[in-house]
């Protein structure tokens, strides 16, 4: 059967990217001989300096949408309606509100990003639409009363006690230098790395950069401190030109970083050069090379022109078929209320995990994957807990 690709329009303005993808319905609330419609929403960076996470967490999302589309026995129709928060805390509110704005929305995947889901999801929690993100990963997003979120990857309190772990066991570092982008998710991993560092002995120097351009004063910064690795917690983009500028400095140290920055446009960005033997970790394993996951692949690379998945891609994947199992079992009379009240009791066998949820929102269990960039490819070196074993 011939699968449909993507079809995007640009719907919103006041810097807004407003996309709606329709796979096989129309518009109105019944489509399809008369099947209920249901709309998911998705909010992330679709654009931007670090929109390849996004579009890697859309594409998930929209294999899930077109494959359960075509099933004979769904009794409803469903429809994508995408707002683009460009990654930014800033654009979040307004992004998110033109998801809310939408009566025909009865739910969310994303926010990706941890600073427009901090921004965004007390509007989600006041008007009840369920917000599932795929990928923000800051510890505070569950300290906040936010009655409608969750998250099918683990926070950064685990991914930084891996990541502390593997570099106090692993690379065996007396000295890490730790620097954040100043995001809420840079803030939040570095504060949860430098917290497992010090429990260990490890000596931590603490810097936070927001910083355009070549990077070349935090690189020399850290070069004349040489520290045994740096580790980065921010993106992909400005990794890439932290990296270059290091190179540059004459640093020799590793060069560590989170999930962020765990994409092929890192290597894109920076060069191969550059990028050579940078490490990653990520609450997150890699489809590709998972034969269990055989299955997905196969379908998100029909649905998505040949594509394989990225970072993201197999978490939104998750995050949204989760959403049509609560939407099949809620039925077609299902609304923002009932589609967020029902969400909680989610227990789903998932690409990436078995999907269920604390009361919190968080989801439950977490591997914590390491990577590193050989020959211009990462590679997945396997789980930071074995990798690290006496």
């Amino acid at each position: 059967m011939s699968v449909p690709g993507r079809r995007w329009g640009v719907l919103g303005a006041a810097g807004v990217l407003v996309v709606a993808a329709a796979l096989g319905g129309c518009d109105g609330s019944r489509s399809d001989g008369g099947k209920k419609e249901f709309v998911i929403g998705f909010q992330g960076p679709l654009s931007g300096s670090n929109r390849q996470l996004g579009i890697n967490a859309y594409d998930g999302l929209l294999t899930a949408v077109d494959m359960a589309n075509r099933r004979p026995d769904l009794p409803f129709r469903l429809r994508i309606v995408a707002s683009d928060d460009q990654g930014m805390a800033a654009q979040g509110p307004a992004a998110a509100q033109k998801l809310i704005d939408n009566p025909n929305v009865v739910a969310v995947v994303g926010p990706v990003f941890s600073g427009p889901a901090m921004s965004s999801e007390r509007l989600y929690s006041r008007a009840g639409l369920l917000s599932v993100s795929p990928s923000a990963t800051s510890p505070a997003l569950a300290e906040q009363g936010f009655t409608t979120f969750y998250r099918v990857m683990a926070s950064d309190g685990i991914q930084g006690a891996a990541a502390a772990e593997y570099l106090a066991k692993g690379l065996k570092a007396t000295s890490v230098y730790s620097v954040d982008d100043g995001s809420e998710y840079g803030r939040g991993l570095s504060e949860a790395l430098e917290g497992a560092l010090k429990a260990r002995g490890v000596t931590t120097v603490h810097n936070e950069i927001i910083e355009t351009g070549s990077f070349g004063s935090a690189a020399g910064k850290i070069a004349a401190v040489a520290p045994d690795a740096i580790y980065y917690s921010g993106y992909y983009a400005e990794l890439a030109q932290l990296a270059g500028a290091l190179r540059s400095k004459g640093y020799t140290g590793k060069i560590i970083s989170g999930d962020g920055s765990n994409d092929d446009q890192l290597i894109a960005l920076a060069g191969t050069g550059n990028a050579e033997g940078i490490l990653l970790t990520c609450p997150c394993g890699d489809p590709n090379h998972d034969r269990s996951a055989a299955a997905f692949v196969a379908e998100f690379r029909a649905v998505n022109s040949g594509t394989r998945p990225g970072t993201y891609s197999a978490e939104a994947y998750d995050a949204t078929n989760a959403v049509i199992a609560v939407l099949r079992r809620v039925g077609t009379g299902a609304g923002r209320d009932s589609v967020a009240g029902a969400f909680g009791g989610v227990d789903l066998p998932g690409v990436t995990k078995r999907i269920i949820f604390a009361r919190d929102g968080d989801v439950r269990g977490a591997t914590v994957y390491l990577y590193e960039v050989r020959h211009g490819q990462r590679v997945v070196l396997g789980p930071v807990d074995s990798l690290v074993r006496p």
